[in-house]
């Protein structure tokens, strides 16, 4: 079974996104299988560079990239909202895979959270 976690909250600002990612890697704790998958504002947490100290938090960043070593392989990125947020392929996180539709990453998998 896998299991498909949905973030379309900008990384800072509110904790359901970080909530989410907390559960992704607690699944994956367990031996199941789980991708991430970034819509909307939630594309944003798949940007290099960013630059949270200025607002006391850790960049999700470090976060994100820690993630395959919890078994999370899979990051995904609907490609209307990484082009609605400007984030190039040089500007996205090494490992992100572009889907047209959430729809698409959907169907692959047995199920599906939203963190919103």
């Amino acid at each position: 079974m896998t299991t498909l976690m949905i973030i379309d909250q900008a990384p800072y600002g509110s904790w359901s996104g970080r909530e989410a990612l907390d559960m992704a890697l607690s699944l994956s704790a367990f031996d199941q299988s789980v991708a991430l998958l970034f819509t909307g504002s939630g594309v944003n947490w798949l940007r290099r560079g960013q630059a949270s100290d200025a607002i006391g938090q850790k960049s999700v960043e470090k976060n994100l990239s820690a993630a395959p070593l919890f078994g999370i392989e899979t990051l995904l990125a609907t490609r209307k909202d990484c082009e609605r947020y400007s984030l190039t392929e040089t500007d996205r996180l090494p490992g992100v895979t572009l889907v047209d539709t959430a729809a698409e990453a959907i169907a692959d998998h047995d199920h599906v959270l939203f963190a919103g």
